[in-house]
């Protein structure tokens, strides 16, 4: 087991990644003393949500669990709501905690809850899936999706501690798993070229869920994320260098109704700005086959997935870091850096994004 300590404006926080960590999960919330809990999940993973109740239940803490249908579709009003009348039902006071145990979506709109709830409560994240450990576990954004764009009702609300249990992993569908490498991926290229490397040295290892191999990734990808961050709690600077492959990856989730996986629309979105990157002089050609060499071997292939162009090409400029409708752009210049603020022309755009949806 790892262990970090992440710094916020609300003070340390601890990330635990291991294996097998019920017990290290228990003296966590044993330490936060809370005066109650609730358990937030979703039909996938509601036998490892009962795991994490009976292990808090050891410690004398009674809790209970509230189960999302599974998928994006969850990160909706409606279900915030249900949540919000789960706490108000929990009684769950200021002194309490909600436990989001799942992946993204489970800790974004259960993040939500808890910075809502009694205007915030203590959260803590379990979260299961790779991708949630890698990313979006980490930071303190949380949210739920408006009509038309993802992501676009939240609040930054930074939780109380974070336990990755890789062995949460070991059942994983196999798409679910792969879909995360393109986060992992997106810190390779836009922000630490030693861990590139290292996904181009044990690609097969990391495919055969290693848990050795996946704790050093686990950790690498937690320390960048941590670091920028750390710069930028609030998203208004630096922090946007994690928005590499976002702008037309979220663009092509909300164009398809959130249909295509999030892994797979980071890819895709990768893949675009590495091409615009490219035509606009600002990366070698090399970067971009090198990417997408990484991301095959990943098992996140190029083919495009089913969508309307216009269609992607209306969300992009919704994107919620636009400015005064200029959208920025995320662009790579060289494995294991990428730059921000990047203002693309539209005509740009609308080809590289037609050409790699054909």
């Amino acid at each position: 087991m790892v262990r970090l300590i992440l710094d916020s404006a609300a003070g340390g926080y601890p990330v635990l990644i291991g294996s097998n960590l019920h017990r290290e999960l228990r003296n966590v919330v044993t330490r936060l003393d809370p005066t109650g809990a609730a358990i937030v999940t979703d039909a996938n993973v509601r036998p490892w949500a009962q795991r994490v109740a009976k292990a808090i239940k050891r410690a004398g803490l009674k809790t209970a669990i509230h189960v999302l249908p599974e998928g994006e579709r969850s990160k909706s009003m409606a279900e915030l709501e249900r949540i919000l009348t789960f706490l108000e039902r929990q009684r769950i006071d200021r002194g309490g905690c909600v436990i989001a145990v799942g992946g993204g979506t489970v800790g974004d709109v259960a993040g939500l809850a808890a910075a809502m709830w009694q205007r915030g409560v203590r959260l803590v994240a379990v979260p299961t899936t790779l991708l949630a450990m890698v990313d979006s576990s980490i930071g303190g954004k949380t949210g739920v999706n408006g009509r038309r764009s993802k992501n676009a009702i939240g609040a930054f609300w930074q939780p109380s501690a974070v336990v990755s249990d890789l062995a949460a992993i070991e059942t994983l569908p196999t798409a679910s798993y792969r879909d995360a490498f393109a986060e992992v991926v997106k810190y390779a290229v836009a922000m630490d070229r030693g861990l590139f490397d290292l996904l181009q040295r044990n690609a097969p290892r990391l495919v055969d869920r290693d848990a050795s191999m996946l704790e050093r990734v686990v950790f690498r990808c937690v320390a960048a994320k941590a670091l920028v961050v750390a710069k930028d709690e609030r998203d208004r600077g630096p922090r946007a260098i994690l928005n590499y492959g976002h702008t037309a990856g979220h663009a092509l989730e909300a164009a398809t109704g959130f249909r295509v996986s999030h892994g797979r629309a980071v890819a895709f979105g990768m893949r675009v700005s590495a091409r615009i990157a490219l035509a606009m002089d600002l990366c070698s050609k090399r970067l971009v086959e090198v990417q997408d060499e990484l991301l095959d071997g990943f098992g996140l292939p190029d083919r495009p997935p089913s969508a309307d162009p216009d269609r992607v090409l209306a969300a992009i400029a919704l994107d919620k870091k636009a400015r005064r409708g200029k959208v920025a752009w995320v662009m790579p210049r060289r494995i294991g850096h990428a730059e921000i603020g990047h203002a693309v022309p539209g005509a740009l755009v609308r080809r590289v994004v037609t050409r790699s949806l054909a």
